[in-house]
């Protein structure tokens, strides 16, 4: 059966559902491979990713276009550094980063198109580079010990429960921080656990946000 490739880091803490690496998160089948030892910290930077980190990507997502997937994406926007290689070693649609969207969005959502990113720090210019985009209104999660201890934080150190309810008023906090500086026409989130919280935000600050399950709807439609 057709079904989602996901690429995932190497994670312990738990992946509710409506986090990219939750195959419940999805309205079709989809199937998780979790790259070894792709942990956050090698991952979320603007720095190229270390060569051996991308054959991995490589070798993995072409194992699942092998085991029958149709497309494929991660649950990491950094992963933008590798998807050249990544799209170039399959035959199946590759979407890594909803930052990919970001022209698009900018395209159908005239205006000031916001992106919240698990860190701003790491969110630089090599980073936006990579997609095409110049600069960009950026919001960073790193700033809140609650989401940074918890998903970004060493494997090792990771949690195995967290709260939902903080985390949703922490990444609502940051949203509306961007939107105050600015109205927004838009919303990407950068990171694959963000989604979640999409719904709330798209309520409480009354524009279009979009994630990286919206890509993988997108992937898997065409």
């Amino acid at each position: 059966m057709a079904h989602l490739g996901i690429l995932s880091l190497d994670t312990a803490f738990p992946r509710i559902v409506g986090d990219a690496g939750n195959p419940g998160s999805y309205p079709f089948d989809a199937k998780i491979a979790v790259v070894k030892h792709a942990e956050a910290a090698r991952v979320v930077s603007d720095q190229p990713l270390p060569e051996d980190m991308v054959d991995a990507f490589v070798r993995t997502a072409q194992e699942l276009e092998a085991g029958g997937a149709s497309a494929l994406v991660s649950t990491c926007g950094f992963l933008v550094h590798a998807q050249d290689r990544v799209a170039q070693a399959v035959r199946v649609p590759v979407m890594l980063s909803p930052l990919s969207m970001y022209p698009l969005v900018q395209s159908i959502c005239p205006g000031r198109v916001g992106v919240l990113t698990a860190s701003e720090h790491a969110l630089g210019a090599r980073t936006l580079k990579a997609v095409g985009i110049k600069a960009a209104d950026v919001g960073g999660m790193e700033h809140h010990a609650a989401f940074r201890d918890t998903f970004l934080a060493p494997k090792s150190h990771q949690p195995n429960a967290f709260s939902y309810k903080l985390i949703a008023q922490l990444v609502l906090q940051e949203a509306q921080s961007i939107a105050a500086q600015a109205p927004l026409s838009a919303l990407i989130l950068e990171c694959g656990n963000l989604p979640p919280y999409a719904p709330i935000l798209r309520e409480e600050l009354g524009v279009p946000v979009f994630t990286i399950l919206d890509a993988a709807t997108w992937l898997m439609s065409a």
